[in-house]
């Protein structure tokens, strides 16, 4: 069974930063790219960053340059740091693992409240 354990949420004034870490556990075979989605209230689980195990990102245009995401293979964690800060980066953020074996599979973390103060 897979799991994915997130932290480093939180509450920040606009302009500050936050570090978030995803670590994934279990049998896991076959990773295809970890990721961070965020949800808003009211509002569509969008993408916030992907990245490989070829190290190849992949941001929303409304992070990019703010946003900056990493792996450590080793250990199977994912980050997410996050500068500049904005109220509109106020969301649940949650961590994704996509995998290609046994089977194309999807894994959430339970989610990260992340709230921007203006």
């Amino acid at each position: 069974q897979v799991q994915l354990v997130e932290s480093g949420g939180g509450l920040v004034q606009a302009g500050g930063s936050l570090r978030l870490s995803c670590a994934a556990s279990g049998s896991i075979f076959g990773i295809n790219f970890m990721g961070w989605y965020r949800q808003a209230p009211g509002k569509q689980r969008e993408l916030v960053a992907t990245i490989t195990n070829a190290w190849r990102t992949n941001y929303a245009a409304s992070v990019k340059g703010r946003f900056t995401i990493a792996r450590d293979n080793a250990k199977n964690t994912v980050y997410l740091q996050m500068n500049s800060l904005k109220p509109e980066d106020t969301a649940v953020y949650y961590c994704n693992l996509n995998v290609k074996l046994p089977i194309p599979s999807d894994y959430w973390g339970q989610g990260t409240q992340v709230t921007v103060s203006s």
